[in-house]
């Protein structure tokens, strides 16, 4: 599960480490990403690599309305290939979601404790996503981009806090994902299991982040 997360890089600071070839969107830090807001992300459109702010919450080309996003800011690995909201995104459209850090919820049920959840050198990283285009069926004709995150069992590094974990993409494998020419669905997920990143640092952080409306580098802060 991944329902929160952090991006605080400059454009000049994330070219440095992804395959960025045009920026069309302003890049904005952002201490509390929730679903719904717009994300960074970059997808591959004629050849060319293209940071773009895209809904967090997939909204698959059939839908009737946006309102189906709120359910699908995420696809678990393990059917991605199978699900009829997700197969052919997987296959043709999958996209790098930029990220300095998670968050995730330990505890029990009302005493919960967020968690930061980041790499151990500090770097920003991508999360393995895919990307739709729907359209509105209306007079304007608008067209509504959107993302979702894929993840996977947790690593021993995050199975205390939670079982689940979004999917970190080795940076090796980052050309090989974005291209919408690879279509096999056996190497698609060959890249699921063993081109991820496997270890985190954690530390706990105050609960202010459980209200999106605060959005703050202290967010990240060790309490």
């Amino acid at each position: 599960m991944c329902g929160r997360f952090v991006g605080f890089r400059s454009l000049e600071e994330l070219k440095q480490f992804f395959p960025i070839a045009h920026a069309n969107c302003e890049v904005t830090e952002n201490y509390n990403v929730a679903p719904s807001q717009k994300v960074l992300a970059i997808i591959q459109q004629s050849n060319v690599n293209r940071l773009e702010k895209l809904h967090w919450g997939l909204v698959p080309f059939w839908a009737n309305d946006t309102a189906i996003g709120n359910r699908m800011i995420n696809a678990r690995a393990e059917t991605v290939a199978e699900k009829p909201s997700f197969r052919n995104a997987f296959r043709k459209r999958r996209c790098l979601i930029l990220a300095d850090g998670f968050f995730e919820w330990r505890g029990k049920k009302g005493s919960k404790r967020p968690i930061f959840i980041t790499l151990p050198d500090k770097n920003p990283f991508a999360f393995a996503g895919l990307w739709e285009t729907w359209h509105a069926k209306d007079a304007d004709e608008s067209i509504y981009k959107s993302c979702a995150i894929i993840t996977t069992e947790a690593s021993g590094s995050i199975r205390e806090i939670h079982y689940r974990m979004p999917t970190v993409l080795k940076p090796e494998t980052y050309e090989f994902w974005l291209d919408p020419a690879n279509q096999n669905v056996k190497e698609l997920n060959h890249i699921l299991t063993i081109g991820i990143v496997t270890e985190f640092v954690s530390h706990p952080v105050s609960k202010q982040v459980n209200s999106v409306k605060n959005n703050a580098p202290d967010n990240i802060n060790p309490v």
